[in-house]
């Protein structure tokens, strides 16, 4: 299952990009809390790079196993994927009110982070070997795959991921050809039944997750509690100015005013530190690394690399969009991790894994027989 096959035209400006913002991610971390962890352990950092170089074999497993054969056993990794969802919900870690991980002594793991790279393989397999058109092929069978997954995951409950998971479903229907009559459909659909599906995710949702939306439309309702963080963040973002204020002058993420400065709220230490400049010089390289993506998505030379490609593009894209923008007071605060830069060993690994599944691509592009 192992192609050992010397790579034909490797991506070294796609991976020198993303290495460059994984340095800008662990900089970050460093400037956050550049001492030990809570009870002695090493450094937030330290295990950032340890993940990085976890996160490298996985970037190069995905590499060498080919695309088609991985694809081939999609939906058994879905179902293996959906009983560990299940299991969490039952042996996982409880932390603020989530129960999303499995303790494995100093590590946690997040299966939810995992699945959302498994869907988008599942779903890319499905589309690649479904030829007819119509809103029932294209959209409930689909939608039918994705919807256990999704509720596993609400009922962690993880609003971020569930959101992705949408946004995968919804960007790959769209890339698989849907006619313009089965989108209105399935807008219709979705309209009529947008307010029972909105009451069933409100009640689902833990106080503090409803209070988060709530304070997204105006943090000056509790400034002192579940405000507090959307408001330090544009302080943070602020305060960075042009040029930043350096790493040892951001005083919003070096005294702790910015919560989650090391997770969540990595952008707004960023921003503080380097200023406008330094966004602006962070956004090419993301913009970068999408260019490259895309064009790796277009130039694919079979449906299932397409939709692959597809997928993972939208899966780090929305995150992207999504963490900056709840940052900035542009969306509501639902726990999503910038990809490559957030510390956290799951989200490390998998988003690497995605990029290489994507250069597993455009390797094959000019593979005839597979």
């Amino acid at each position: 299952m192992i192609d050992t096959r010397t790579p034909d035209n490797f991506e070294w400006r796609f991976v020198l990009v993303a290495m460059g913002i994984l340095a800008v991610g662990v900089i970050s971390i460093y400037s956050v809390a550049p001492g030990p962890a809570p009870g002695g352990q090493a450094p937030l950092y330290a295990k950032q790079l340890a993940w990085i170089l976890i996160g490298a074999l996985a970037f190069l497993a995905a590499i060498a196993i080919d695309y088609h054969k991985l694809a081939r056993h999609a939906y058994i990794l879905y179902a293996l994927m959906l009983i560990v969802l299940a299991l969490v919900l039952v042996m996982g870690k409880s932390s603020r009110g989530a129960q999303r991980w499995f303790s494995l002594g100093p590590i946690a793991f997040q299966p939810s982070e995992v699945a959302k790279l498994v869907l988008v393989l599942v779903l890319a397999k499905y589309f690649a070997d479904v030829q007819r058109s119509g809103w029932v092929q294209r959209v409930i069978v689909p939608g039918l795959l994705t919807l256990p997954g999704l509720l596993l995951i609400l009922k962690q409950p993880d609003l971020g991921t569930a959101m992705s998971f949408s946004f995968i479903f919804v960007s790959m229907v769209l890339v698989s050809g849907l006619h313009a009559k089965a989108l209105g459909l399935g807008v219709l659909f979705t309209s009529m039944l947008f307010p029972f599906a909105w009451e069933l995710i409100w009640t689902s949702l833990h106080d503090y997750q409803r209070e988060r939306i709530l304070t997204f439309w105006d943090p000056m309702i509790d400034p002192a509690g579940k405000g507090y963080h959307a408001l330090q963040a544009r302080i943070a973002i602020g305060a960075g100015g042009l040029l930043g204020k350096g790493l040892d002058e951001a005083t919003q993420s070096r005294l702790k005013f910015l919560p989650e400065g090391h997770t969540d709220f990595v952008f707004a230490v960023f921003a503080e530190q380097w200023g406008f400049i330094g966004v602006l010089v962070l956004f090419l390289l993301f913009a970068a690394l999408i260019f490259l993506a895309s064009e790796i998505a277009f130039k694919a030379k079979d449906p299932l690399g397409l939709l692959l490609a597809a997928g993972i593009l939208s899966m780090l894209g929305f995150c992207l969009m999504v963490n900056v923008g709840m940052t900035m007071g542009i969306f509501p605060i639902v726990g999503i991790p910038l990809p490559l830069m957030s510390y956290g060993g799951t989200t490390t690994v998998t988003s690497m894994a995605a990029l290489g599944l994507l250069l597993n691509v455009k390797r094959r592009r000019l593979t005839l027989f597979y």
